[in-house]
């Protein structure tokens, strides 16, 4: 049988959608740094050593050279290990 949806059943679902991506997103903790490259590489180590990626996800989410050789990333990771 045929499913006909008026137009604010679409934006409904839609909407729906979109919100549990928003949530799934927003789950992750997150923290920008900018820190010359071996101050940044020592960081980056920290945060696998103190938040492992097994148990929590946790992965370099983006990273950028700036001039004077200073690297700014974003860490990522899930609040607790579950």
């Amino acid at each position: 049988m045929a499913r006909h949806d008026t137009p604010r059943d679409l934006a409904r679902r839609l909407a729906q959608a979109s919100e549990r991506r928003h949530r799934q997103r927003e789950s992750y903790r997150r923290e920008t740094f900018a820190l010359p490259r071996e101050a940044a590489r020592a960081k980056a180590r920290e945060w696998f050593e103190r938040y492992p990626k097994a148990a929590y996800m946790t992965e370099i989410e983006s990273w950028r050279v700036l001039p004077g050789d200073t690297i700014e990333f974003t860490m990522r990771r899930l609040p607790t290990a579950d």
